[in-house]
């Protein structure tokens, strides 16, 4: 009975598009969804896009469920009344907005641009693609009161998406998310959307941008030398068919590397990703175009970012000439090692310095900042709460970096979100440094490792798609947060950190304790053995992420290996535990 009920809402708001102002295309599209699979209606018009951690995002089609031109236009309208009322009495509203290299992100970054124009804001559009860092500084180097950047990161290639910026340059945070959505649910017509502003409101840039910004990211430099006499050393990038083509190969030959290597058949801009499964960094297959070049040129380093140039991946050679691909939470550790070890050896730490890291980030960060005399933070999942720590310690403290496991990182505060432009660069550095020394990344990882205690994490991810995988979510979370397990892989649950009741349990005295962060749906379990689990919904996927991660001391260099098996059998025994 439900579920006749459902779809009878969703044919109705089907039925409502039908008799609206929709083109006729679209139109067409609806039509053949309701003489077809309920499910693809359902899943269509069940609900309207929200902002999650990365904004709007959803698969392309017709739809209040999908990316089009409409629910663009809502959400623009939306963003641009909000606006209105929040910088009410400024006589000259500015937007920035960039794009990716995604189907249609160039029309949506259009439409968008022509409702800003309508409700009479002035509007730098980017004549072309550019990375995500970019539209982040371009926000406060322009002066502007809001950005936004059409992209769906690394999902598939169905999928496009819509980040709001805000005036200090990063993704819009409570209480403007949950404004401007009820903002764009007060649009109860399309017709109440201004589009087609008139031209002269619009103006394009590229250039002139783009050198402010690099001259940025060079500058955060912090050994010149040992670029200098590694610049040989061979690094192979590739932007998987996405934004970093030209800015990341520029920076690093203005870093002083003089062996860039292009990956051709990935430096073509094209939404479908021709020569991926997925555009996603964060897996093998992804990289392996790359990796072949540098065996085949006998490049060191490899570099890959995804298609709005935010995130980045590595292969690092090793001495037998494999490649071995880090993780997240590796080349955070790699990177601010370093930049931990320049800043001290530069005598450039003075006691208010500062990191940023995610809760489900590996904890090694941590342990590694308290080593050097620098101050870290723990944020929620999602890299606007890393901007939004560096926002509220402007002015008081100095904020070095911020890393989160899944791929992205921060050198500097000059953009306010993750950036693989200047990440690759300083990860280049990084390698540089450790060449210098005799090693590679693989090597300086080990001694991290061997210093401060030898971290594994592992991201289990579990794909519920539609209204039923939804629920199903749903479910999970709820059986944990009221069933929470007294022991996995026979380690006591010492602590739970449930993070939408912004409270800690301390499951051994049974003590509460409150957690001084926003309320978002995660659990976390702490174990006796110090290994963690987080479980969250993702913001902007059907999904339902694990993220385990185990740690053990090392004494010896000849107990590394043995260890490593350790760790690896533990996290199998805490998935077998879970089921997961």
């Amino acid at each position: 009975m439900e579920n006749r009920s459902l779809i009878e809402q969703v044919k109705a708001r089907a039925q409502s598009w039908l008799e609206g102002h929709y083109d006729e295309e679209t139109k067409n599209e609806i039509r053949n969804m309701l003489t077809g699979d309920e499910e693809t209606l359902i899943d269509a018009f069940y609900k309207d896009l929200e902002f999650g951690t990365g904004g709007l995002r959803g698969i392309m089609g017709a739809g209040t469920n999908r990316m089009n031109i409409y629910t663009v236009g809502m959400a623009t309208q939306g963003l641009s009344n909000y606006i209105k009322k929040t910088f009410e009495g400024n006589k000259k509203i500015k937007i920035a907005i960039a794009h990716d290299c995604r189907n249609n992100s160039r029309l949506f970054a259009e439409t968008a641009a022509g409702i800003f124009s309508a409700n009479g804001f002035h509007v730098y559009l980017f004549e072309d693609l550019r990375p995500t860092p970019e539209l982040s500084f371009a926000v406060r180097h322009l002066g502007c009161q809001s950005g936004i950047i059409i992209t769906a990161s690394h999902n598939p290639k169905e999928y496009n998406g819509y980040k709001v910026y805000w005036e200090d340059g990063a993704q819009i945070i409570t209480p403007h998310d949950k404004n401007i959505i009820r903002e764009v649910k007060n649009i109860k017509d399309i017709r109440e959307v201004a589009f087609n502003g008139p031209k002269e409101n619009i103006e394009m840039i590229g250039k002139s941008v783009d050198e402010a910004y690099l001259k940025m990211v060079i500058s955060m430099q912090l050994n010149a030398n040992a670029v200098r006499r590694q610049r040989d050393m061979g690094i192979v990038y590739t932007p998987i068919h996405g934004t970093g083509v030209h800015l990341v190969p520029e920076a690093l030959h203005r870093f002083g590397f003089k062996n860039i290597i292009r990956v051709p058949e990935q430096e073509i801009n094209d939404g479908n990703f021709p020569t991926v499964k997925s555009p996603n960094p964060e897996e093998h297959a992804a990289l392996q175009l790359a990796i072949d070049k540098a065996k085949e040129t006998g490049a060191e380093l490899v570099l890959g970012t995804d298609p709005d140039g935010d995130r980045v991946g590595i292969a690092v050679k090793d001495h037998d000439g494999t490649f071995v691909l880090f993780n997240g939470n590796q080349t955070a550790t790699v990177l601010l090692y370093y930049l931990l070890r320049q800043w001290k050896a530069g005598k450039k730490l003075k006691g208010r310095e500062f990191i940023v890291k995610t809760i489900v980030t590996t904890e090694i960060l941590s342990i590694m900042a308290e080593h050097f005399g620098v101050k870290h933070y723990d944020v929620l999942t999602g890299f606007k709460y890393i901007a939004d720590m560096i926002r509220k310690k402007e002015g008081k403290e100095t904020f070095i970096a911020g890393g989160e496991e899944s791929y992205g990182y921060l050198v500097g505060d000059f953009v306010r979100d993750k950036d693989a432009v200047t990440s690759s660069c300083m990860i280049a550095e990084t390698a540089a440094w450790a060449r210098d020394q005799g090693k590679n990344l693989i090597g300086l990882l080990r001694e991290i490792y061997l210093e401060f205690g030898y971290y594994k994490e592992q991201l289990v991810t579990m794909v519920q798609k539609g209204k039923e995988g939804a629920e199903e979510i749903r479910r999970i979370m709820d059986d944990l947060r009221h069933n929470p397990p007294e022991t996995i892989n026979g380690a006591n649950v010492m602590l739970v950190h449930d993070y939408l009741k912004q409270q800690t349990i301390d499951q051994i005295s049974h003590l509460r304790y409150q957690i001084d962060l926003p309320q978002s749906n995660v659990l976390q379990f702490v174990l006796h053995d110090g290994s963690k689990i987080s479980v969250r919904p993702s913001g902007t996927e059907p999904k339902i992420k694990f993220y385990i991660s185990v740690n053990t001391k090392v004494d010896r260099p000849e107990d590394y290996q043995e260890a490593g098996k350790l760790l690896e059998e533990r996290i199998k025994m805490i998935r077998k535990d879970l089921k997961i």
